[in-house]
């Protein structure tokens, strides 16, 4: 990160890829008394800013530092601490990112292309509340700010310009879309679980999300579909009442433990009179199959298994994938945009040392009219503020302009000229505590 700045970024972390569940669980601090983000406040002087993600699948430290290796080892010291882990156990774990690496990462999972399911929204809203708490603790301030703010946009722009999380890549998910293509709209209508196990219970979650007016639960055990009907407002049924149910119903998810078909051809037949052929769909995701591939004969019955959802999983993937290789694009788009700031930020102590000496003598000189008119009115001496004020904008326009365009061409020789034009004699360094106002900060959020 050639910015000219002191200021470095640090990602460190684990995930998914890198470290085992046993060694990611060690790492899930925010549950063990602390938070993470005030022990780094607490402990950890060498960054001046701080961040921090913990998800079931990944746990990451952000850092800003003007010391970036004391800052790691630093980091590291109190990892072994609060883990109970030696740092020759979980260091071959862990990854280092810096600088714009980092900012591609932050990017990068944001937008779920780093994520276990390819795509998948969740992570968004897990690093918005990350973002939230670093704010409530204090460990953000002007890098982060702005990396954060750039990063939710990031996301936004994947989701909005790619297909990324467009198709279904789980087999629950991918059983709810099947049956829309069937009925057109799940409006309406009734669906019924066979058998209470996690996937079905999973697809039940997304029938009810795609608008689906009622679930009936059948289970071999009346107590478990009893508790499953209430979570989902639904009606309880035990396995003996299948054929009534599916007098009912228009979408049917099976999913026992059974060792043979416990929906067959028999059964279903001499129903679709009396349902009048209205079309029905068995989505079964059972091993051994619960539904007999004879079903699949009948007039308008329509039956798919596990192999089938597999199928559309895959091809789905595939799409994402496809799309991915344009998330990328984008995201490395965003990647140069912020370097194009921080390489700004360079600028900012001397165009605040500019201000500043303008300001002074805009105010010294001000206050000499002013005592030689003592007749003024207050209107008339508010007038003379906001001239005064329009005219040190007016002129600060072009080399405030030429610093923030030059530095790009010239790197520090713009920033030495437009301190020897303008005898900004402070010490650049001297101001590297107080860069930013308030006013400043917020307008370096802003886009």
């Amino acid at each position: 990160m050639e910015s000219g700045l002191k200021e470095r970024l640090l990602l460190l972390g684990l995930n998914h890829r890198t470290a085992p569940v046993e060694v990611r669980e060690r790492f899930a601090l925010e549950k063990k008394g602390r938070h993470p983000l005030k022990l780094l406040r607490d402990e950890l002087p060498q960054a001046s800013e701080a961040y921090f993600l913990s998800t079931c699948n990944r746990v990451e430290f952000l850092l800003v530092s003007t010391v970036p290796e004391e800052a790691l080892s630093r980091l590291k010291e109190l990892l072994s601490r609060e883990t109970g882990l030696a740092r020759e156990t979980f260091e071959p774990h862990l990854y280092l990112l810096r600088d714009l690496e980092a900012v591609r990462h932050l990017f990068r999972v944001a937008s779920g292309l780093d994520s276990l399911v390819l795509g998948e929204p969740q992570i968004l809203g897990q690093v918005k509340e990350a973002y939230r708490e670093a704010v409530d603790h204090r460990t953000t301030g002007p890098i982060l700010n702005r990396l954060l703010h750039r990063t939710f946009s990031v996301a936004k722009r994947v989701r909005t310009e790619t297909g990324i999380g467009s198709y279904a890549v789980s087999v629950s998910y991918a059983a709810v879309e099947l049956a829309k293509k069937i009925f057109g709209s799940l409006r309406g209508k009734i669906a019924l679980l066979v058998g209470a196990g996690e996937m079905a219970e999973l697809a039940a979650q997304h029938l009810l999300a795609a608008g689906v007016e009622k679930m009936l639960v059948a289970n071999r055990t009346l107590a478990r579909a009893i508790e499953l009907a209430e979570r989902f407002r639904g009606e309880a049924y035990g396995l003996e009442e299948l054929s009534e149910c599916l007098l009912k119903t228009d979408i049917v998810i099976s999913s026992t433990g059974a060792p043979g078909y416990v929906i067959t051809r028999e059964m279903v037949k001499p129903l679709l009179r009396k349902r009048r052929l209205r079309p029905l769909f068995f989505i079964d995701i059972a091993v051994p199959r619960d539904v007999e591939p004879a079903v699949n004969e009948l007039e308008n019955v329509y039956v798919f298994d596990i192999d089938d959802l597999k199928q559309v999983v895959e091809e789905n993937l595939d799409r994402r994938r496809r799309e991915a290789m344009r998330a990328e694009r984008i995201i490395e788009e965003e990647v140069l945009k912020f370097e194009r700031w921080l390489r700004e930020l360079a600028v900012y102590p001397t165009i605040k040392a500019l201000r500043a000496k303008a300001e002074a003598i805009r105010q010294r000189e001000l206050a000499r009219t002013l005592s030689r008119l003592r007749d003024l009115s207050p209107e008339e001496k508010e007038a003379l503020e906001l001239m005064t004020e329009a005219i040190v904008q007016k002129l600060l326009h072009a080399p405030i302009t030429y610093l923030k365009v030059g530095y790009h061409r010239l790197g520090r020789e713009a920033i030495t000229t437009v301190r020897r034009v303008f005898d900004l004699d402070e010490d650049l360094e001297d101001l590297s505590g107080e860069l930013f106002t308030t006013r400043e900060r917020a307008v370096l959020k802003e886009d």
